[in-house]
């Protein structure tokens, strides 16, 4: 077991830009496995995997076959790795069944969500996020799935959490009642694809700029039928700096959240404070 420091007001976090194989379940959360494994070997304390990472986020035609409840396999397997390596882990997210899921409030009686589940280093689920935005820009998800009506946020060693995804960084108001509820790491699972590269980086940046948090945005690797994700998984800090990032290859990227420059930045330049609208 690693030995890792959450107590000291840092979080080393990892984010899994792993490949992404449309439909190919089994393929693709054995992947995931695998890099948690390898994140843990590291030092990391908080593994983040992609949107959609297990059927695809493009492979639409697929999500229905695919769909799981939350005590499905792949969680099983997720909370058992993060168990097994002692390491907080975000599970991207799935295409939710929400009529088979059970113990868990859900937005709808039936039908498909885009959702994320948040373990601690033990395996216990410490949250659950439905994506909230869902994108009708010539995309089927908003035909597809429910919308997620909850907010939460986890304490992962002792770093406040929350979790957004992709299309929810256009939504401003989101990521404000985030750090309303106290969030210092927002963390973005996302299927972000090229062209719009120069969105991707200047919502993300202005999220964490203008709420005064890390920001840490993941993204898939591969290709579909009419969509290539562009990667960049990019960590930003309450400036708005890059502190890591990568191409559009499979890789892990891999930075510190450091409490003490959230409470500098708010405090040298207290923005947050100086709020006439919420």
């Amino acid at each position: 077991m690693t030995d890792r420091s959450g107590s000291d007001g840092t979080l080393s976090v990892g984010l899994a830009q792993i490949r992404i194989d449309a439909g190919e379940v089994d393929r693709n959360v054995d992947r995931a496995c695998q890099v948690i494994e390898d994140a843990a070997d590291r030092g990391v304390d908080l593994v983040a995997l992609p949107e959609v990472f297990t059927v695809g986020y493009f492979a639409f035609d697929r999500y229905e076959r695919c769909a799981e409840p939350l005590d499905g396999e792949t969680m099983t397997r997720l909370s058992a790795a993060a168990a097994e390596h002692d390491v907080a882990v975000l599970g991207g997210s799935i295409v939710e069944d929400l009529a088979a899921t059970d113990g868990v409030e859900t937005p709808a009686d039936e039908g498909l969500a885009n959702t994320a589940v948040l373990f601690d280093a033990a395996g216990d689920r410490q949250l659950v996020y439905r994506k909230h935005h869902l994108f009708g820009y010539e995309s089927a998800e908003s035909d597809l799935l429910v919308p997620g009506e909850r907010i939460e946020t986890a304490t992962i060693e002792g770093v406040t959490v929350g979790v957004s995804t992709c299309y929810d960084l256009r939504f401003p108001a989101l990521y404000r009642r985030l750090v309303d509820d106290g969030a210092e790491l927002v963390l973005v699972p996302s299927a972000w694809p090229y062209p719009r590269i120069e969105h991707w980086e200047t919502l993300s940046r202005a999220r964490a700029i203008e709420n005064q948090c890390y920001v840490a945005t993941i993204n898939g690797s591969g290709a579909f039928d009419d969509a290539t994700l562009l990667g960049r998984s990019t960590v930003y800090d309450p400036w708005g700096v890059v502190r890591a990032s990568s191409g559009d290859e499979p890789t892990l990227v891999t930075a510190e959240i450091d409490l003490e420059t959230v409470e500098s930045v708010r405090s040298e330049f207290p923005a947050l404070r100086d709020r006439r609208l919420s």
